[in-house]
């Protein structure tokens, strides 16, 4: 099911209008095979004409919707990327301090036959998923688990990609009660000490300190329409106006 922001309504209308014609021919209606009427020729001409309304919106999207682009629901998370990029991937779980932090996954794959150590946040792609994931947003336990992949990528001489999609680190009482601060600081310190050439994505939403503590790399790419930040528009307008609706 397509999901549409609201500024892509007009484009959902007219979805909705070539889904309909769709359908009108499908079931071998009458209408459709009068004299004069192809629905095959009216369908192609709407998607033309869909095609060129998506791309004249997204060519003058304003600050907040490219912001709402970059946490679009239907975006591809990190498993979408590390399956179709990386062969032989291969989770590692565990910061072997407190615990498992399943907003950061970590692992190693093949790279067009290349061996690399992997790492990204995953935000889950439904309700269930983006709770088990704490919506990508990672704990204490999630940045020294990337400590230690840093740890043994430079032991192996592997490479290191990072695809980074979240709004921020996790900031409740039990994460700062466990070292956030520190363990994002020291997290980005070994991001720096990393002896092996690493490339950092920017895929969705590139959200503060918790995106800086995997993506200090030798090189930072961002996809179209992703966004890279010291603070969400929400917290920034609560700090100036007091108000996250003034984003």
């Amino acid at each position: 099911m397509n999901v549409f922001l609201d500024f892509e309504k007009p484009i959902a209308d007219l979805e909705g209008k070539i889904e309909e014609l769709r359908q009108f021919g499908a079931n071998g209606k009458e209408g459709a095979k009068q004299p004069g009427i192809d629905i095959d020729e009216e369908v192609a001409r709407l998607q033309g004409k869909a095609a060129q309304m998506i791309a004249d919106t997204y060519a003058r999207l304003t600050p907040w919707q490219k912001t709402l682009v970059a946490r679009h629901p239907a975006r591809p998370h990190f498993s979408d990327y590390a399956t179709r990029l990386f062969a032989d991937f291969t989770p590692l779980a565990g910061d072997r301090l407190y615990g498992e932090d399943r907003a950061i996954v970590a692992g190693l794959g093949r790279f067009r036959g290349r061996s690399v150590a992997v790492i990204g946040h995953e935000k889950g792609n439904d309700t269930k998923s983006r709770v088990k994931h704490n919506f990508g947003m990672a704990m204490p336990e999630g940045y020294r688990k990337v400590q230690r992949l840093f740890e043994m990528a430079g032991r192996f001489g592997l490479p290191v990609i990072s695809l980074v999609d979240t709004a921020g680190a996790y900031p409740g009482i039990g994460a700062e009660e466990r070292g956030q601060a520190e363990a994002i600081a020291r997290s980005t310190q070994a991001c720096l000490c990393v002896g092996t050439p690493f490339v950092s994505t920017i895929i969705g939403e590139g959200g503060s300190g918790g995106a800086v503590a995997i993506a200090t790399a030798n090189k930072v790419f961002m996809l179209e329409h992703a966004i890279y930040s010291v603070i969400s528009p929400e917290g920034c307008a609560s700090i100036l106006w007091h108000s996250a609706e003034k984003r």
